[in-house]
């Protein structure tokens, strides 16, 4: 996926094709992450949509719940979700600026000759 050590660098459309590729993977990963979340506080904590999808993005922007949740289950769904939504704020900037850092790395270990 990344050129080696002893390869040169990436020409700079393809460095920018690869990073838009990695914004998309982490994008799909959040949207999908949102979507499972939206789903369990409108069924399990019974929320409209619009509660329910402040609640999840607030959770995986790392900020935390909005609302007051009426049962157990929904306490314990909404627990679990945030624990989740940490990794994917994680992973997701993971995602992000792995290219980027990797072409720092590369930039520094290239050989002069």
């Amino acid at each position: 996926m990344y050129e080696r050590h002893s390869e040169k660098l990436l020409p700079a459309p393809e460095f920018a094709a690869r990073v838009a590729r990695h914004l998309l993977l982490a994008l799909g990963l959040i949207g999908a992450s949102l979507s499972v979340g939206m789903g369990g506080y409108r069924w399990i904590a019974r929320m409209s949509w619009i509660d329910a999808f402040l609640n999840a993005s607030m959770l995986l922007g790392g900020m935390g719940p909005v609302g007051e949740l009426p049962t157990d289950s929904a306490k314990l769904f909404a627990g679990l979700y945030a624990l989740y939504s940490g990794l994917v704020l994680i992973f997701s900037a993971g995602i992000i600026l792995a290219p980027i850092g990797h072409r720092i790395l590369h930039s520094l270990h290239l050989d002069d000759s």
